[in-house]
């Protein structure tokens, strides 16, 4: 039996955080040499921060980069650590872990498959390695290995799988089973997806299995650069089982998650599996760098970061809706504090969407407080203290402590114009008093009929419902922007817009108006499923912090605009369709990249209680409102990415802002119609 402890930790970076990215590794670091951690894996680009973009291109953040690990270099000694960063070799600049061990840099493995897909961009920054390639990076007179390697650490043989590597048909894996490695690392920065850690669960257990080995698998954590927020999740898994796995959406800076596991059970394991012969560039002499290191001698240790430290959510029956909401709590956390701002300001129309936003900020606090006292977490937004009541924090901090927290953070302001309800007023006040935030009223119907009165004089005749209704109905929307964004500007706080996917999908939504805001965090989620992850929010809620009752008030109400005059009885689903077959028809059309006829066709057998020529109206609408609103999507505030169905056009979703509109298509789909 020989065992070794090994471990992965999930940090929370900054791109370009050149100091607090070394502290948060370095103080890793110290973390597992005082657990008996053997060898460490830190996630991706930890150094520079994944989400650096076109800066990795600088030849000065390639330089810095390098600075700073020989920073982290002496913080090494006694363990083996990897650490993630650009750098540049000949001709192109490469995404690399740099293996550290005992104090000194001993060699460099680089990406071999990049992620070009969706979210990510990294064959524009980096070109991938080539398998087999080994060669020597002469740095201010250094020479250090680089290329496809794997290490010989006092007699443990380590390799690696780099993020994106291990989704790739032709993993690294397998060269490196062949070529007797006892231990896979992969430093990821895998950003959240709904269902997506499963997928990453399985391919460690898969990897671990097939290839015989210990399996660490160690990701980012937190909202790093803006839009992806990544959930952490360390997992490490030997001989095909589970041997411990990270908490998730964790608001700490680091998470460290330990195992000891046997090395010579897994080569025990790895003797008995068929496996191809090795090819020639794999067979390369050199390959493999020997390190003169004594791993620490195991002792008792204190296991709380060690074996399954997944929450109780993780295997229940709403796991779709803990992460939504503990994806965009933690994402508006961090985007609070990474921003610099002190706090959120809400335009609270006492509708689902404002309502499910303020929620998800009270959320971000309630979920940080479960984690640390509320006076850390106050610090870590950098917000006033809030007075205590004696409590000391943590899980058990005092509810009034949280309200005050709470109320120092989020402002919702309910603006009214002659076509606001009491319904709506009601809603938006008895929810924003439950959550503990600070709530104001402002009422916009006199700004309105001002602009109102100054165009008519423009145009030399009265406006009406008849011939001007859009334009009424958005200058209610655009006057009740400057009012919050000059309350946003006094408190140095974020004001945040409350539109959603359905709505960018077909340009629902006034421009300047309730699309006014620095960040949108449901821009990425549906209105179907928004309503219903607040009906569980209102039933239940998140596993720990409970149920929203207040959100009955918002949930028995009919989506509207509240734009047009009370008697017009306007709702959102009259004026597009609803929201279900709404959703339906983008997922087909969007995602699916379908036709109109084609997603006219799926429309009918996915909803029969609805006319054909019914559904193909809605179609119609739908591909029609579509590619007019292109611009609107381009200026949308920064949303996060929460699915593979995002409509973002800087991160996921590319159409052309000018277009024919499907004018061909749409014949098409009306000859079929008529047929």
């Amino acid at each position: 039996m020989h065992l070794i402890r090994v471990g992965g930790t999930a940090l929370n970076q900054t791109p370009l955080d050149w100091d607090g990215n070394r502290d948060r590794i370095t103080a890793a670091i110290r973390t597992a040499r005082e657990h008996g951690v053997a060898i460490l894996c830190l996630p991706e680009l930890c150094v520079t921060g994944y989400g650096c973009e076109d800066a990795f291109q600088s030849p000065g953040v390639q330089r810095m980069a390098w600075r700073v690990l020989e920073e982290i270099e002496p913080h090494t000694a006694g363990i083996v650590v990897t650490v993630g960063l650009p750098v540049r070799f000949e001709s192109g600049v490469y995404d690399a872990v740099a293996v550290l061990a005992d104090g000194r840099l001993v060699g460099l493995v680089c990406k071999q498959h990049l992620a070009g897909e969706g979210i990510h961009y990294e064959p524009r920054w980096f070109r991938p390695w080539p398998k087999g390639r080994r060669s020597q990076l002469v740095v201010d007179g250094r020479r250090v290995p680089i290329g496809d390697l794997r290490f010989d650490c006092g007699g443990i043989r380590v390799g690696f799988e780099i993020c994106e590597d291990a989704w790739a048909a032709e993993r690294p894996g397998a060269s490196l089973a062949a070529r007797g490695v006892d231990l896979i690392l992969n430093p990821s920065a895998s950003h959240f997806a709904f269902g997506k850690d499963e997928i990453r669960r399985r391919f460690v257990l898969e990897g671990s299995r097939a290839y015989g080995v210990t399996y660490v698998y160690a990701n980012l954590l937190g909202n790093e650069a803006g839009r992806a927020v990544y959930d952490g999740g360390v997992i490490i898994a030997t001989g095909g089982r589970i041997a411990a796995a990270g908490r998730r959406f964790a608001f700490a800076d680091q998470v460290m998650t330990t195992a000891v596991v046997d090395v010579d059970a897994t080569r025990l394991a790895q003797s008995r599996l068929s496996m191809e012969p090795l090819q020639d560039h794999d067979a390369v002499d050199g390959d493999c760098v020997s390190i003169l290191f004594t791993p620490p001698t195991l002792a008792p240790h204190r296991e709380s970061a060690s074996g399954d430290a997944r929450d109780a959510w993780e295997s229940g029956s709403f796991v779709k809706e803990e992460e939504f909401a503990r994806a965009v709590a933690l994402g508006l956390f961090d985007y609070q504090r990474k921003s610099r701002s002190r706090g959120f300001v809400v335009s609270a129309s006492g509708g689902a969407d404002s309502s499910a936003v303020a929620c998800l900020i009270a959320l971000a606090v309630r979920l940080a407080a479960h984690e640390m006292p509320v006076e850390a977490v106050a610090a870590r937004l950098g917000v006033a203290r809030p007075s205590v009541d004696g409590s000391p924090g943590g899980a058990v901090a005092g509810d009034a402590s949280i309200r005050r927290l709470i109320h120092a953070v989020l402002i919702c302001v309910y603006q009214s114009t002659a076509h606001s309800g009491s319904v709506t007023r009601d809603a938006a006040r008895s929810l924003a008093e439950s959550l503990g935030a600070e709530f104001h009223e402002f009422d916009v119907e006199s700004l309105v009929q001002q602009y109102r009165a100054m165009v008519a004089e423009a145009v030399g005749r009265p406006l009406d419902w008849q011939t001007d209704d859009v334009a009424l109905q958005n200058i209610q929307a655009r006057a009740r922007a400057p009012g919050v964004w000059m309350l946003a500007n006094i408190r140095g706080a974020l004001l945040v817009s409350t539109s959603n996917r359905s709505e960018a999908a077909v340009g629902y939504a006034t421009m300047d108006g309730d699309t006014s805001g620095g960040i949108a965090p449901i821009a990425g989620i549906d209105k179907a499923y928004l309503r219903r992850w607040l009906d569980w929010l209102q039933r239940s809620g998140p596993d720990g912090v409970g149920s929203f009752p207040a959100l009955a008030a918002v949930n028995v109400q009919a989506p509207t605009a509240e734009l047009r005059p009370p008697a017009d009885h306007q709702t959102d689903e009259a004026d597009l369709m609803p929201y279900d077959v709404l959703d339906a028809a983008e997922r087909c059309a969007i995602r699916d990249k379908q036709t109109p006829l084609e997603t006219w066709q799926r429309l009918q057998a996915t909803f029969p209680t609805h006319a054909a020529r019914q559904l193909a109206v809605w179609t119609e609408r739908f591909f029609t409102l579509w590619s007019r609103n292109q611009w609107k999507r381009e200026r949308y505030a920064p949303s996060f990415h929460l699915d593979d169905e995002n409509l973002d056009p800087k991160t996921w979703c590319r159409f052309p802002i000018l277009s024919g509109g499907f004018a061909r298509e749409l014949a098409e789909l009306r000859a079929a119609v008529e047929r």
